[in-house]
């Protein structure tokens, strides 16, 4: 048996054995949790050597780890460098997001047209679960959000479009959640996904456009910057004649 498909057992603080565990999960729970309670910055480096001499073991489940932090955009994989903690600058935020208005503007569009009872119900019941008091914490937070706007994508019924959307979202996600935990200066938002709701059921006069930058707004000052809707909101009204 190779060291990657090795199993270790799990014991409880009160004693009490639970299900085995894979290597690579171990590895990949312990270094998720360093990342998310920041004890590994956005922006550190996750040398794969290191690594494997700390947990002593070799660098294979190392890597199948580091792969799936990446695959979770906990992590990100620069060429020739290796990987580090997730971290993207003020412009790299504002880029994904001027490309996620367009694309989730078309999601909302298609998910409304495709709108059923049991879609209506869904992306319901994931906006009032977001809506109840809870203490989450900022991981957790990320993922009730992305939850909810998977599931808008995945209504759309366009797989390119929601895969689009989930490689561009993940990344973005992960970076705001982390940066919360390293600032502790904001909590992350929930109580705003209602009108997103109202929109894609078609009970909202707010187009899906300014629905989504309205949203995106609430955690990234100008997200429609590299977008054309912001240059028309900057462009001078033209007379008709």
């Amino acid at each position: 048996m190779n060291e990657g498909s090795a199993f270790i057992a799990t014991v409880t603080n009160d004693g009490r054995r639970v299900a085995p565990t894979t290597l690579k999960v171990h590895v990949y729970n312990t270094l998720r949790t360093a990342i998310v309670s920041g004890r590994y910055k956005p922006g550190s480096r996750l040398n794969e050597s290191q690594l494997a001499r700390e947990f002593n073991i070799s660098r294979i489940p190392i890597r199948e780890a580091l792969s799936q932090l990446q695959e979770h955009g906990l992590v990100m994989n620069h060429e020739r460098r290796g990987m580090f903690v997730t971290v993207l600058s003020s412009e790299d935020v504002q880029r994904i997001n001027s490309v996620r208005i367009v694309l989730e503007a078309e999601a909302m569009k298609l998910a409304r047209a495709n709108m059923t009872r049991q879609i209506a119900a869904r992306l319901t019941k994931l906006v009032e679960q977001m809506e109840s008091p809870d203490d989450r914490g900022e991981m957790d937070s990320a993922a009730h959000d992305l939850d909810f706007h998977r599931a808008i994508w995945e209504a759309a019924n366009n797989p390119y479009l929601s895969k689009t959307l989930d490689s561009l979202s993940t990344v973005l996600f992960a970076h705001t959640a982390l940066e919360h935990v390293v600032t502790k200066n904001a909590r992350w938002r929930l109580n705003h996904h209602r009108e997103l709701l109202n929109v894609t059921l078609g009970t909202s006069k707010k187009t899906p456009e300014q629905a989504i930058i309205d949203h995106l707004s609430a955690q990234c000052e100008s997200p429609a910057r590299f977008s054309s809707y912001a240059d028309r909101a900057r462009a001078p009204a033209t007379k008709r004649g």
